[in-house]
């Protein structure tokens, strides 16, 4: 029968091998067309071609359940045709699978008694599953624990360094994503499947190790898209308050927030959230769906929604307890200054000292084509946002923040 298989297009292949050493793949010998590599590749030199090819039946014990299957596909899969509810949005769902890349463990299931993430594990004869993981312990991977000089969105401008080594915060980076980004900069973990997963203890243990040695109070979770394992993040923020009890120590997310719903929010809070910079994504879908590369409208639309609805639920409910910086992105490429000037007025209206952030996007990942905003560019941004009531705006640019 036909099988799907990915493999490179030769002609776009750079053999830069991040398909083979950031993916945690069986092989194309074995290939599951869990689509992984595909995403991945930041030369679009990946896809899938049909095969001929000889499919064994495989039996699997699922949920205490007997099912015969074909070979080839990945547990995810096999859990889809089987009826499962399968969701890229919804916590609610059977098994919540955001990034599809194997990144953020949300779609995990056990494996022989082992946690796994079943978008890009294969199936094999025999294999036992069992979805109901409510009371395993949570996996992520999360990798580059390091310090920072600048911060995130989520940092205030005026953070006085106390830090001998000149910075900031440190963080560490999550991986898995559920935008598909052009401009993507932090692709190289955003896909990172190959890697150790590690639980929110450990997590914390590995931040506030590098805290103490880098002698800062501020200590970020970013990614990828941070938010996505919901009950790995609250665990991490909670292990990293039991750790940190001090007065100083601040726990700062970034985020795309695009499914941080209200009580997402709260549970963040109550567990020791202190900071977040979430990043809004454009005034229309039209210009969101640009700028994330999604392509099912009714998705996008649901994340643009919940972006906004999240930085507002926060200002009338959390705003003076936790401090919010918001990031907006900007290139000619897909947005006008009208549009910025936009979402200005509207964030002017909602809180005018609201620290806003915009980002110069540059060539990065899959958008070498495009240019990067010059610092004049960039200099007319902030005047731009300036005048809407805004009365704290920082403009990225190629020579450091204009403030």
């Amino acid at each position: 029968m036909n099988v799907k298989q990915a493999t490179s297009v030769r002609d776009l292949c750079t053999n830069c091998a991040y398909c083979k050493s950031a993916i945690k793949c069986p092989g194309e010998l074995y290939c599951v067309a869990c689509g992984a590599c595909i995403e991945a590749c930041p030369q679009s030199a990946r896809i899938f071609i049909e095969t001929e090819k000889e499919v064994e039946k495989y039996n699997l014990l699922i949920d205490g359940d007997i099912y015969t299957v074909l070979e080839n596909q990945t547990i995810l899969k096999v859990l889809e045709s089987l009826g499962y509810k399968i969701s890229s949005h919804s916590h609610d769902a059977q098994i919540y699978a955001p990034c599809k890349t194997g990144g953020c463990w949300s779609c995990a299931v056990l494996v022989n008694g082992e946690l796994k993430p079943s978008c890009i594990t294969p199936i094999e004869d025999g294999m036992e599953i069992v979805t109901d993981i409510d009371n395993i312990t949570p996996m992520r991977i999360v990798s580059g624990f390091q310090g920072h000089h600048v911060g995130g969105v989520g940092t205030p401008k005026n953070i006085e360094i106390t830090s001998p080594f000149g910075y900031i915060e440190v963080a560490c980076f999550t991986s898995g994503c559920l935008y598909r980004c052009p401009t993507c900069q932090n692709w190289q973990v955003a896909y990172l499947s190959n890697s150790e997963a590690l639980t929110p203890k450990v997590a914390a243990r590995k931040l506030t190790e590098v805290r103490k040695q880098y002698r800062v109070n501020r200590m970020a979770i970013s990614g990828g898209e941070s938010t996505l394992n919901r009950k790995w993040l609250v665990s991490l923020v909670s292990n990293l308050k039991f750790l940190n009890p001090d007065s100083l120590a601040r726990i700062h997310v970034d985020t795309n927030a695009s499914i941080l719903t209200p009580d997402y929010i709260d549970e963040l809070v109550n567990a020791g959230l202190t900071d977040i910079g979430p990043d809004l994504k454009g005034n229309s879908v039209e210009t969101f769906m640009k700028i994330t590369n999604l392509k099912d409208q009714e998705l996008a639309k649901r994340y643009f929604d919940t972006s906004w609805n999240a930085v507002k639920y926060i200002l009338d409910n959390h705003y003076g307890k936790i401090f919010m910086g918001v990031g907006l992105p900007f290139n000619k490429e897909f947005m006008t200054l009208t549009e910025l000037e936009e979402m200005g007025n509207k964030l002017a209206n909602w809180e005018p000292d609201l620290q806003v952030t915009v980002l110069d996007y540059r060539p990065e990942f899959r958008a070498q084509h495009i240019e990067r905003p010059s610092v004049h560019l960039m200099k007319n941004v902030k005047e731009i946002l300036s005048s809407t009531g805004l009365t704290s705006v920082i403009c990225q640019s190629i020579y450091g923040h204009i403030k």
